[in-house]
C-alpha cells in the first residue's frame, strides 16, 4: 500500500508496535546474525541491532530503494548492519547464513507465500529460528460495530484480497504453513497490535485515512463506486473516533526452528 506518506506510516508502525517484545519472546539473543526480511525504513532493524549488540549483525533486505536509503540513513551510526536490495523470495544470501530470520508485515502482501517461507527457511541455519509476525482480522474487532459497517468491512476485506492479493487474515495461516514446511517446535505468541479503548489518537486515524485513500482506486469500483466507498470509509473513521467504542487487533508472532 505505497503512498506519499508511507515512510512516516511505516516508522510509526514499527516504533510504536510490539517488535521488541516479539523478538525477545522468539529467542533473539546477543551475538545473533539476523535477517530482517522486508526491513522497510529500518525502524525494527534498529531495535534488532540494539538487541544483538556489537557481536551480532543485522542484514536488512527490501524491494524499495527508497526505503533502503531511509534505513541506511536512520542506522548510519551502527557498524553491525547492512542493507541490500532484494526480494524476500530471492534474498541472494548464502544457505544457512543467519541464526535468526525476522519478517513482519510482508507475507500478508504475497498471494503465494510458499516461495518466501522456503527462502527464509533456506537462509536460516539448522537450529536457527524463522519468525513471522502478522496481524489477524485487522480492523474487524470493534464494539459496538454497526451491522451495515461490519458487513461492508467484510466485503472490503474480500475485495482487497481479490484485487490486490493483500490478506488481512494471514496471521492465523502461518502456523499450519510452517508445520507443513517441516519447521520444528512451531509456536505462536499472541500480542496486541493495537487496543483503542475510546477515541483513537490522530496518528491512528491518519493511518486509516492513508490506507483508505491508497486503496480507493482499485477497491472502490468493486464496492459500489467512489461515493459509496467514501461514505463507508468515513463511517469507519467515525467509529475510530467514537469515545464509547472499543477497537483492537491481535498480532500473531509465529516462530519455528529449522531442522
Amino acid at each position: 500500500m505505497e503512498s506519499t506518506d508511507e515512510t512516516r506510516r511505516l516508522l510509526v508502525q514499527e516504533r510504536t508496535g510490539n517488535a521488541r517484545e516479539a523478538l525477545l519472546l522468539s529467542g533473539l539473543k546477543p551475538g545473533d546474525r539476523v535477517l530482517d526480511a522486508g526491513c522497510g525504513p529500518g525502524g525494527i532493524s534498529e531495535v534488532i541491532a540494539e538487541l544483538v549488540g556489537p557481536t551480532g549483525h543485522v542484514t536488512g533486505v527490501d524491494l524499495s530503494e527508497e526505503r533502503l536509503a531511509e534505513a541506511r540513513q536512520i542506522n548510519r551510526r551502527r557498524s553491525n548492519m547492512r542493507f541490500q536490495h532484494a526480494d524476500v523470495r530471492r534474498t541472494g544470501l548464502p544457505d544457512a547464513s543467519v541464526d535468526f530470520t525476522w519478517c513482519q508485515f510482508v507475507i500478508q502482501y504475497l498471494p503465494d507465500r510458499q516461495p518466501a517461507l522456503q527462502e527464509l527457511m533456506r537462509v536460516t541455519r539448522p537450529g536457527g529460528r524463522v519468525v513471522i509476525s502478522e496481524f489477524d482480522a485487522f480492523g474487524l474487532q470493534n464494539w459496538p460495530f454497526p451491522e451495515d459497517l461490519r458487513e461492508w468491512c467484510h466485503r472490503f476485506v474480500d475485495a482487497v484480497l481479490r484485487v490486490t492479493g493483500f490478506d488481512i487474515n494471514v496471521g492465523r495461516k502461518i502456523f499450519t504453513e510452517m508445520r507443513q514446511m517441516g519447521l520444528g517446535n512451531v509456536r505462536v505468541h499472541l500480542l496486541p497490535y493495537y487496543i483503542i479503548a475510546g477515541t483513537a489518537n490522530p496518528e491512528m486515524i491518519l493511518d486509516w485515512q492513508t490506507r483508505f485513500s491508497t486503496l480507493e482506486p482499485v477497491v472502490a469500483p468493486v464496492l459500489g463506486g467512489l461515493e459509496a466507498y467514501r461514505a463507508m470509509c468515513q463511517k469507519y473513521l467515525e467509529l475510530l473516533a467514537d469515545p464509547d467504542a472499543l477497537k483492537y487487533s491481535p498480532l500473531l508472532v509465529t516462530e519455528g526452528t529449522r531442522p
